[in-house]
């Protein structure tokens, strides 16, 4: 609806933008920080590997309650929430870990190399919020819609199940340190 109202009337991006609380660009700049901060080569320990999956699927989750909170798809959104980030949980998490990623049992940390992927998960999670929030504030019903929920309470279970997938391929690597797994 928004895409389709943007390219019809691209005089209306103004006013999208302009009525847009002041939070929610405050809360942009800080999620581009954060993945940013997952572009470049660090080392983290297990609890900062963990908080990214966490915090996103916070945020997923907030988008699905504000969303659909208060609409009869509500159990049907989130069981389709579930089997999305249950599936790419499931694809993610077996695969080998990026190329150059290390675990060192003695200082328990990670060593790992930039990847521009958080961003664009990062992105994707604040879009679709972003789209969906001005979407319900335009047209309410869509709260209603069987199609239009299951769609976007599946797009946010992707991204949850991506970001979980990923940080799962690393406590499985913990876990056996003296195995180094690598993909091109």
């Amino acid at each position: 609806m928004l895409i389709e109202m943007l390219i019809n009337q691209p005089q209306m991006l103004g006013l999208v933008l302009k009525n847009t609380p002041s939070w929610v660009w405050g809360m942009l700049v800080a999620l581009i920080w954060l993945g940013l901060s997952q572009a470049r080569a660090r080392t983290a320990g297990l609890a900062r590997v963990s908080v990214m999956p966490v915090v996103m699927t916070t945020l997923s989750l907030w988008g699905i309650v504000a969303a659909f909170g208060k609409s009869p798809m509500f159990g049907y959104v989130m069981l389709a929430w579930m089997f999305a980030a249950a599936v790419m949980l499931a694809v993610i998490t077996p695969m080998a870990v990026p190329r150059g990623t290390e675990y060192d049992a003695a200082t328990r940390t990670y060593s790992m190399r930039g990847s521009w992927i958080p961003m664009l998960l990062i992105l994707g999670i604040f879009l679709t919020k972003y789209i969906v929030g001005v979407e319900l504030a335009m047209k309410p019903s869509l709260a209603h819609d069987g199609q239009y929920t299951l769609v976007v309470g599946t797009l946010y279970g992707l991204f949850s199940g991506i970001f979980t997938g990923r940080a799962a391929r690393l406590w499985l690597l913990a876990r056996r340190p003296s195995t180094l797994a690598f993909n091109t």
